[in-house]
């Protein structure tokens, strides 16, 4: 069995698409899943499984999530060592400033980064930051993130389905579930 960590888009936001963690809970363990728990209730969720195919796992996951939520709830899986990665890779970055990190359900091709730059580029954004490490993108951003002109839905536009966490929350699935 391996441990892989589940990071659920858009559920608890403004108590709209509301997706409790006992909830996740049980969705997760119907579908055969051991070990499931959960951080915070923004949707993280740990597990271990027999399945090795991540789009397979995302497949069941979002199945049984919408059963159990009753709307679509996209979801983005890494295992606990590509977690870990992400997590030493923030800590290799110049952040002295807010630092979220979004989590991409595909790894964008080179010429998806390189246009994503240039749409950066050409919105004129210089006070703020990305740095794409497969399927990671991480945000250097000012002191405001809701100001910021770098977020989840401009990734998104550029690079698909993403997800986006704080360094905090980053930092500390790794350190309950990655070792």
């Amino acid at each position: 069995m391996a441990t892989q960590l589940a990071f659920l888009r858009a559920i608890n936001l403004g108590g709209r698409r509301t997706f409790g963690k006992d909830r996740i809970i049980a969705a997760t363990e119907s579908i055969g899943f051991d070990g499931v728990a959960t951080y915070i209730n923004t949707g993280n969720v740990r597990f271990d499984t027999r399945m090795r195919s991540r789009a397979r796992i995302e497949r069941a996951l979002e199945a049984a999530y919408l059963e159990h939520a009753g709307f679509e709830v996209p979801t983005i899986v890494f295992t606990a060592a590509e977690v870990a990665a992400i997590r030493d890779e923030a800590d290799r970055l110049d952040h002295d400033r807010r630092h979220y990190v979004s989590l991409l359900k595909e790894e964008p091709s080179a010429q998806a980064v390189a246009a994503l730059q240039a749409a950066v580029a050409d919105a004129g954004i210089t006070d703020e930051r990305l740095h794409v490490s497969g399927r990671a993108v991480h945000l250097l951003l000012g002191e405001n993130y809701h100001q910021s002109r770098l977020d989840n839905a401009f990734l998104e536009r550029h690079l698909g389905v993403a997800t986006n966490r704080n360094l905090t929350v980053i930092r500390e699935v790794a350190a309950r579930w990655c070792g």
